[in-house]
């Protein structure tokens, strides 16, 4: 057989040319979108700053403004390299933080023919705040608010006003908790654009009693009103269209579907009402052990209410849903009970692709058991005398959690399903098996690829001790007579 040897300089420059090659889209996106971004601005500052005097143009004035817009957007992409890499190396991304800063300036340049206060910043701010990061957000506001500032003939009102709205839209929206909250921002927005306006109005002019005064002050106040109210409004209406066309999952999104009334949630709970009560409790522990470590609440709890979709399919085939019915395992073999729970995993997957759930949501319901172990079917097998079992046949198919987020799901699942089983859980019992888990889990490499570090999982711990502490709390046994008469007191 003759052994065809590759070429080697085609398979060492490969590596070259890809690298190339990117760099190259790269440069030409990114270069397009300054040439965008270079000309709207070349427009709308034709006139205020005088580059064309005596129908000359005025080159030096084009230079400065070329190399201004050099330093502003460069700053961004270097902010992007050095802090943002998974901004800098994704396509998307960069298109849309440049989709946005474009249609923010195309809609500043349009609400300039009315008045200068009227330039919606904050509009972009909130978009890159709710799509990106709020630290990305700050250095987006500033850039803008300088170059509306450019727009307006370097007006310091106009500058102040933006860059003290732009810090309250991204206040306002860092704890997104419902659509609300975005009319709300408008609303803080409108209010600091009008104290900012009366403030420069008091320092930098001479509040006569004149007519054109009066109107022209009363004017900017009634555009930095609207300016709150259009950002707020024209950033909901723009979000849908956003995340659908760059597949994002924002707080907004998140919201809506751990909406109890979501089709998927309503389903689980109609066919399997035990998996939908613990979904509940594993997304009331996993968030609050999200907050104690710094990852994402709002994703952590609508991940647990979905990541167990997939026992929809075969309900009774899991303890929690059996209600004192007979066993359907008793009359399996371990291998094929072990095949049956494995596959909500796949089964969840499926499902959560048909109903066209953020990809976010579907990684979790994937990684959620990573490759652990069916323990009870495996210690069942091997009591059966089999030495032919296979160990991989008792084990999830994975992956293991890539994220901080699906890690803790896997933890609280795990540490959930395991106090319910316990016959007395009181305080001592529960923080055993608590602790035991989470290292069960560590020593089984479950927790390999996640950047859980061990002083989170301590602090996980914690949190779920004194939530399941409180929740498996003893009560109170009421004598028949008494329980009798508060039942009846109640009734009525």
């Amino acid at each position: 057989m003759r052994v065809v040897a590759p070429d080697l300089k085609k398979v060492l420059l490969k590596p070259v040319f890809l690298t190339r090659s990117v760099r190259l889209q790269k440069l030409m996106l990114a270069g397009s979108m300054f040439l965008v971004l270079y000309v709207l601005l070349a427009l709308a500052v034709w006139d205020t700053l005088g580059l064309v005097s005596g129908g000359q143009p005025d080159y030096p004035g084009f230079v400065g403004l070329f190399l201004l817009l050099l330093i502003f957007f460069g700053s961004v992409g270097i902010y992007l390299y050095v802090l943002e890499k998974n901004v800098y190396h994704d396509h998307a991304l960069l298109l849309l933080l440049g989709l946005i800063m474009v249609v923010t300036l195309i809609f500043a340049i349009a609400a300039g023919y009315f008045s200068e206060f009227l330039a919606p910043v904050a509009m972009g701010v909130i978009l890159v705040a709710v799509l990106f990061n709020n630290y990305l957000a700050m250095l987006i506001n500033v850039i803008l608010a300088l170059v509306v500032g450019l727009i307006s003939g370097g007006d310091i009102a106009v500058i102040i006003m933006a860059l003290m709205g732009g810090l309250v839209a991204i206040y306002s929206v860092s704890r997104l908790s419902q659509r609300m909250d975005l009319v709300k921002a408008g609303v803080y927005i409108s209010a600091t654009n009008i104290l900012v306006i009366v403030a420069t109005f008091l320092l930098f002019n001479d509040m006569g009693l004149e007519y054109s005064i009066i109107t022209e002050f009363g004017y900017s106040l009634f555009s930095g009103a609207g300016n709150g109210v259009l950002s707020s409004v024209v950033a909901i209406g723009l979000l849908p269209f956003l995340e659908s066309g760059f597949g994002l999952t924002t707080s907004v999104t998140l919201l809506e579907l751990s909406n109890p009334n979501q089709p998927m949630l309503r389903k689980l709970l109609m066919k399997a009402p035990g998996t939908y009560h613990h979904s509940v409790l594993v997304g009331n522990l996993a968030e609050a052990a999200a907050e104690e470590v710094e990852a994402e609440p709002l994703l952590v709890r609508v991940g647990a209410y979905y990541h167990d979709i997939g026992k929809i399919n075969r309900p009774y085939f899991f303890t929690e849903n059996q209600f004192s019915r007979e066993n359907p395992h008793k009359k399996l073999s371990p291998n094929l009970s072990a095949l049956i729970v494995s596959s909500h995993v796949k089964d969840g997957v499926e499902m959560a692709y048909q109903e066209r759930l953020p990809v976010v949501l579907i990684d979790i319901i994937r990684q959620h058991h990573g490759t652990s172990q069916i323990s009870f079917f495996y210690q069942q097998a091997r009591e059966n005398g089999r030495e032919d079992i296979g160990e991989k046949n008792f084990r999830y198919e994975g992956p293991l959690p890539q994220t901080r987020e699906a890690a803790i799901i896997m933890l609280a699942d795990a540490v959930e399903a395991g106090v319910r089983s316990l016959s007395r859980p009181v305080g001592v019992r529960i923080e055993g098996l608590v602790r035991k888990i989470i290292k069960e889990k560590l020593n089984d490499g479950q927790l390999d690829e996640c950047n859980l570090t061990l002083k989170d999982l301590d602090k996980i711990g914690d949190t779920f001790v004194y939530i399941l502490s409180s929740v498996y709390h003893t009560r109170i046994e009421y004598p028949e007579k008494e329980l009798k008469a508060e039942i009846e007191g109640r009734a009525k």
